[in-house]
């Protein structure tokens, strides 16, 4: 189905952000070094994605890529398919050392704000000598290259410092938020049977504090690989378990600065996790050269980070942006880091912390604006004067809201979606210095991404709704699924709609002016009459309607053929559902989309139910509303509000 575009831009780059920008410098390398003119971004991208070999390499000496051995070749693929396909043989590399190339005594490595703890900075020297540290430590402890390194800690400093450390010998870092309940987190970690076990002892989350040592004691008895045990002190908690190793008394251990372990392009640098609401949780293991290499790229380039800028996401450790957020440490920016909750004290105090932290780039949910703009939070642009960007992922992001941003937060800021994934710490569409935003719209496909969108027939189709798909390889896929023998599940995942095509699971539409415009998960596709309704449209005609907060579009097919969808919605305070209101979220859905889009059922609950990333629950939901038990389609334990599925059984 055709939807309107806005023509007239929300922003336009001014001509300094365009000549100034890493991406027009790089298009300029390009031009003396390799002799390559390009007169506009998509120019730019279509050579990206047809000569792979010249692009990857063009980044990998741009970026100045330091290897301890020469590579042999650029790209080697496999017989068939992308699984298997291998970047820079022989090369071996570090990511925390290309970190610690930016070590200096001008600014912080990173700033740090909580809900327990006022805004302080961490040097570069510190950094690095705690990260020397605790790396001392885990080679005494027997950890080498190749061994899993588990953690379950809040997003504060020491938790930056685990993985430098951990990544610095060559050992695998994979990490869950300390909300995640214990069948979460060992669904995720005896998959991989990490040797070391960080874990805090408490964290702190909407003006409470929770204790978890005796938690923690308990999932450290639970994990038989666990040789050591480390308790991270964050919230000075009494109990302190004997057998565990005091992360304080490691920093105290002498050392002779970091010793970085090259490893090969290919090796593991962490393990991330789908969500598990259906099914255990993949374990999709990433490789050290692949992310060095993408965010280098997605960060620099696309969202213009520079040396001496302040890069924020509001995230916890459990979601990839937490690791994402990282790679601005490649870049020379200082890290910003914030533990809480978006809205205690109160709806203000992230945008309070950009001011105080004199955050250049400010990322957060597209939930969380979305929230921003509902409350009516008053942000006083003024002071926001170093703010360059704003960064919005994990859903889409409405229409109406890139117009509050530029309304209410900030006129000449600019405003990046993404949109990208677990699967390769990144983004496959994002943000472009020298291209205007466009309301409801992501300004490009990056650099490297062949992204198409497929109608039913496997045919790339323009400005039409398609399902997205991966057309060629890149280094930050997945190099396996932990313990996937055979890549079943990593095949299973993602190629078998399309062979040797990767389908993301996404509905998009690739514009005339060739941006994107993301529909929602086709997995949750309704389908009415034959026509395909993204559900992202039915939430973004729904939630402008100031009296609805939230809402979940589910398609039910009946058994004699067709089908019907059902509409659930939260509404404001003290604000009930009448037939007034539920008329006009209809008039709004005819008159913005189609008849077609118009529920059959509208009905209230009081929550609507989310992964703990930060994502609607919709293809369960669907099997638990035809009648399935709840309890085998999704793992409770994956559900950030399990109390909001009781209006749906």
């Amino acid at each position: 189905m055709s939807v309107e575009v806005k023509e007239q831009p929300l922003w336009k780059p001014g001509r300094n952000l365009q000549e100034q920008s890493n991406l027009k410098r790089y298009m300029d390398w390009l031009f003396v070094k390799k002799g390559l003119y390009f007169r506009s971004y998509h120019d730019l991208w279509d050579w990206s994605v047809t000569d792979l070999e010249d692009f990857w390499e063009s980044l990998w000496h741009y970026f100045n890529i330091k290897s301890h051995d020469l590579y042999l070749e650029v790209l080697q693929r496999p017989q068939s398919g992308m699984i298997g396909t291998k970047w820079f043989t022989r090369s071996k590399l570090n990511y925390a050392e290309h970190i610690f190339r930016n070590k200096t005594k001008d600014r912080p490595a990173i700033v740090f704000q909580s809900e327990q703890s006022a805004l302080k900075e961490i040097s570069w020297d510190t950094l690095e000598a705690e990260v020397a540290a605790v790396a001392a430590w885990l080679r005494q402890r027997g950890v080498k290259p190749g061994d899993r390194v588990a953690a379950v800690v809040p997003n504060i400093p020491q938790s930056v410092t685990a993985f430098l450390a951990v990544n610095s010998i060559g050992a695998v870092w994979s990490s869950c938020s300390p909300d995640f309940g214990k069948a979460a987190i060992m669904d995720r970690f005896l998959q991989i049977e990490p040797k070391v076990l960080f874990i805090a002892d408490g964290y702190s989350y909407n003006g409470k504090t929770y204790d978890i040592t005796s938690f923690a004691q308990d999932l450290s008895f639970s994990l038989p690989s666990v040789r050591d045990t480390v308790l991270i002190s964050n919230i000075d908690s009494e109990t302190k378990p004997e057998r565990f190793t005091s992360w304080e008394d490691i920093l105290h251990l002498q050392n002779f600065g970091i010793d970085f372990e090259p490893v090969p392009f290919d090796h593991p640098i962490w393990i991330l996790y789908s969500s598990g609401t259906t099914a255990q949780p993949k374990a999709i293991t990433h490789s050290v050269g692949g992310c060095l290499l993408e965010h280098f790229k997605a960060l620099i380039l696309h969202q213009n980070v520079k040396p001496g800028d302040r890069y924020f996401w509001y995230s916890t450790t459990g979601w990839m942006m937490w690791n994402y957020a990282l790679g601005s440490l490649l870049c020379g920016a200082t890290l910003v880091l914030y533990d809480g909750a978006p809205a205690y004290p109160s709806s203000q105090v992230l945008w309070t912390l950009a001011e105080k932290a004199k955050i250049t780039h400010f990322g957060s949910g597209a939930s969380y604006f979305i929230n921003s703009m509902k409350s009516g939070v008053s942000i006083a642009s003024e002071r926001l004067n170093k703010l360059e960007t704003i960064g919005s992922t994990g859903s889409p992001l409405p229409a109406e809201v890139y117009e509050w941003i530029y309304r209410q937060v900030k006129k000449d800021v600019w405003l990046i979606s993404l949109s990208g994934g677990t699967d390769v710490c990144s983004a496959f569409v994002g943000g472009c210095p020298i291209l205007p935003v466009y309301a409801g719209e992501i300004q490009c496909r990056m650099l490297g991404c062949r992204i198409e969108a497929y109608d039913e027939n496997g045919k790339p189709v323009q400005n039409e709704l398609g399902e997205m798909v991966i057309t060629r390889p890149m280094p930050s896929m997945p190099v396996y699924f932990w313990n996937d023998e055979d890549d079943e599940r990593y095949y299973s995942s993602y190629f078998e709609m399309y062979p040797n095509v990767w389908r993301h699971g996404d509905w998009i539409r690739i514009t005339s002016r060739q941006s994107v415009i993301i529909h929602g998960r086709s997995d949750a596709t309704l389908n009415r009459g034959g026509v395909r309704i993204g559900t992202a449209e039915i939430y973004r005609a729904v939630e402008s309607i100031a009296d609805v907060k939230d809402s979940l579009a589910v398609y039910l097919e009946k058994e004699s053929g067709g089908g019907t969808i059902s509409l659930f919605v939260v509404l404001g305070k003290d604000k009930t559902l009448t037939e007034k209101l539920k008329q006009q979220i209809k008039e709004v859905l005819r008159s913005q989309y189609s008849p077609r889009h118009v529920p059959d059922t509208i009905e209230q609950v009081n929550d609507i139910p989310y992964t703990m990333n930060g994502k609607k629950i919709e293809a369960p939901m669907k099997r638990i509303l035809m009648g399935e038990d709840p309890l085998k389609c999704i793992n409770m334990d994956t559900v950030r509000n399990p109390e909001s599925l009781k209006a749906f059984v």
